[in-house]
């Protein structure tokens, strides 16, 4: 593929400026096919003949610089006798600030073939060379944090597309899923803010874009600006975009335009309407969802309507944050693939959609950008200014990227390919640590993340106040015991692994003897670190207590927190987490008109006033891990072989809930488990495709596939 194309660029290449690349060509004879192939150094919007092709958003997406994927598109009854094939690229993630402003000695580029069949079964190719014109386009500037300007009255010269030299080796098939146009919302309301402001509320804080239609003059403006909360005035606020600019313009002309962005994508629950011919309503705007096409595969519903506000908030934070990477956040100067958010995430996130494919594409990324000496970069892909290749830098948690999310696909979807792909990657990070700890066994004396932004951090800290080397070596232990597993799965020898796995247990019971914070013991707990179980979660159970049946645990304890709990006999203290209303907790935000989760459990104050504006992100989707204690806890639904091929179920009710229910559905079809007060019983509906065992108060219920009532 491409062997006759080549690379091509406008002679100027202006950094923010998009080239539309245009081809003309006559067709004298019928056409049996037409396949159109594409990718480009940058996003590209393809047209032929006025209409757009295909429905790939912000193609080629977001890889590694080692690899670009390319995509094919049959435009065959698009065709016509004359056509006229437009490109336009910009800069997307492949240049500028998305790379923390360092750009790319490479200049946007574009590379296409298109292959014809006639009906004579004669073939032709057309292909990107000098003979393409470029220009300057209409689009004036796309910046995926800045935004776009559109100028509907420019005009550009044409000039002949210049050849560059970049190996076409890096081209790729398309591996991932495309990110696509999900759902369109109206705004719930159009109000003027105390300062003055025009504002529409969409009623969800989302991430895409937006369209409009206006009959306009030729000159006039529409200008808008994005966020995703108000402040406690109620007037616009986007401190915490940072330096994001997210802005919006256009330039009319004269009569009907209607326009959605290309290049472009935000995060915003409200647009401040800065400039607008007309007055605005919701009969000409509507905001446009996007993310990758996922199928929805989880749902949870219960009596409380908080706790259904929260789950719809975990799923929006899971769209939202799903846009073909996982992003930490899609609204600030940041969006990027932070490892230790999908580490923490990825149980949830499989239970929730089908991500197989997703996280199959994003780590093909991470091995590729594997630091040679086993390192795991932070971000994954990798920007230009941070090159994880070559320095000494991985942080626990956002390393184990590397083999939980892996062997979590595994367990969730059975197949054992992905672990194939990853397991080199998983010795190689195995064998970075090792080399890399002050004290062997152990993983310690490098810088770490910690329970990042856990609420009992020392002043003016994000890291929470556990223990780092503590955390790092019980994931170091984690790592290990998973490759072990995956090396027996394989067929591979796993007791060198299994070996290790031991060794680290034992130096880590002998070094960490006393746990200290909820997050110190949630971990002893859920990874069987701690000798006496049964002391250390009276402990842990005590200091939630102590504190009012409030967390204290950040990114790292708190996926943790409510297993730990209900594993260890404190289901109902697991509840009370999980219901409690008051800051901090889940529900506190939903209280708060949250309609996404929160970086910070404080975000904002119940005076309205913010955390800080520095990272400060309301669209971050970490702590919706929560969600996979309810599937497999709260409803009980566990895997008891890889890919649901056989099921535990064992739910663990409370009279805090009337109700509550939970379905996941696996490879093997539609797992259901409902447990509701009847009096002063409680009865169980439970529906499994396969064979499971049920667990009801300590009874055991091996079933075959079929629908069962305790």
């Amino acid at each position: 593929m491409f062997e006759n194309s080549s690379w091509i660029t406008h002679k100027e290449n202006k950094l923010y400026e998009p080239v539309r690349f245009t081809k003309k060509f006559n067709l004298n004879k019928g056409v049996e096919r037409a396949i159109l192939n594409i990718t480009s150094l940058g996003c590209y919007y393809p047209i032929l003949n006025g209409k757009r092709v295909g429905d790939f958003i912000l193609a080629p997406g977001f890889t590694s610089r080692k690899r670009v994927q390319y995509q094919k598109y049959d435009i065959t009854k698009m065709l016509k006798g004359e056509n006229k094939l437009e490109i336009i690229v910009g800069d997307g993630w492949y240049n500028g600030k998305i790379n923390f402003g360092v750009a790319n000695e490479t200049p946007k580029a574009l590379i296409s073939q298109l292959d014809i069949t006639y009906t004579d079964k004669t073939k032709d190719s057309i292909v990107t060379n000098e003979s393409w014109l470029a220009y300057k386009d209409k689009l004036r500037f796309a910046e995926l944090y800045d935004g776009e300007i559109y100028d509907s009255n420019f005009e550009s010269e044409e000039t002949n597309a210049n050849v560059i030299f970049h190996d076409k080796k890096i081209i790729t098939e398309q591996q991932g899923v495309f990110v696509k146009e999900q759902e369109r919302l109206k705004p719930i309301s159009i109000f003027k803010a105390p300062n003055g402001d025009t504002i529409l509320d969409f009623g969800q804080n989302l991430t895409g874009y937006f369209e409009f239609t206006v009959n306009a003059k030729k000159g006039d403006r529409v200008e808008f600006t994005v966020c995703e909360e108000l402040d406690k005035y109620g007037n616009f606020y986007n401190e915490n975009y940072r330096d994001a600019k997210a802005r919006f313009e256009y330039i009319c002309h004269d009569g009907i335009n209607t326009y959605k962005p290309i290049l472009a994508f935000w995060g915003f629950r409200y647009i401040r309407v800065d400039s607008f011919p007309c007055e605005i309503s919701e009969s000409n705007i509507e905001a446009i969802v996007v993310h990758s096409d996922m199928k929805r595969t989880g749902y949870i519903e219960s009596s409380s309507k908080l706790l259904n506000k929260l789950f719809s908030n975990i799923i929006w934070g899971q769209k939202g944050n799903f846009l073909d990477i996982p992003t930490d956040c899609p609204q600030r100067d940041e969006r990027q693939g932070w490892t230790g958010d999908a580490t923490v995430f990825c149980k949830t996130a499989s239970y929730n959609f089908d991500v197989e494919t997703f996280f199959e594409k994003w780590l093909t990324d991470l091995r590729l950008d594997q630091g040679k000496k086993g390192n795991i970069p932070n971000i994954i892909p990798q920007t230009v200014c941070w090159d994880w290749s070559t320095t000494e830098n991985t942080g626990a948690v956002w390393g184990d990227s590397a083999t939980i999310i892996p062997y979590q696909m595994y367990l969730t979807y059975g197949n054992t390919q992905i672990l194939k792909n990853q397991y080199d990657c998983m010795v190689k990070y195995l064998e970075y640590i090792e080399a890399h700890t002050k004290e062997r066994y152990l993983w310690s004396g490098c810088e770490q993340f910690g329970d990042w932004l856990g609420l009992d951090s020392p002043s003016g800290s994000y890291r929470g106040s556990s223990n780092e080397d503590f955390i790092a070596s019980v994931f170091y232990y984690n790592s290990a015991k998973i490759v072990a597993d995956v090396s027996a799965i394989l067929g591979k020898d796993s007791q060198k692994y299994e070996a290790l796995a031991d060794k680290i247990l034992e130096k880590i019971r002998q070094t960490f003897k006393e746990y200290k914070t909820q997050t110190e013991c949630a971990l002893a707990l859920y990874f069987d670190i701690a000798r006496d179980k049964k002391t250390v979660a009276k402990k842990l159970n005590d200091m939630i207590k102590a504190n009012g049946d409030k967390l204290k645990t950040g990114f790292v304890g708190t996926p943790y927190l409510l297993h730990a709990l209900s594993q260890n006999g404190y289901s109902e203290t697991a509840y009370a987490l999980l219901l409690q209303e008051s800051f901090p907790s889940w529900l506190y935000s939903v209280k708060q008109g949250a309609t996404t989760i929160w970086e910070h459990w404080d975000g904002k104050n119940e005076k309205g006033e913010f955390w800080s504006k520095d990272m400060n992100s309301f669209n971050h989707y970490a702590y919706g891990s929560v969600a996979d204690w309810i599937y497999e806890q709260a409803c009980g639904i566990k895997p008891k072989r890889a890919g649901f091929k056989e099921v535990i179920i064992e739910p663990r009710p409370t009279d805090k809930l009337d109700y509550l229910s939970a379905i996941i559905d696996t490879r093997c079809g539609k797992i259901m488990s409902k447990w509701y007060h009847d009096g002063a019983k409680i009865k169980y509906e439970i529906e499994t495709p396969v064979k499971a065992t049920i667990l009801i108060d300590g009874k055991a219920y091996n079933v075959e596939k079929g629908k069962y009532v305790f």
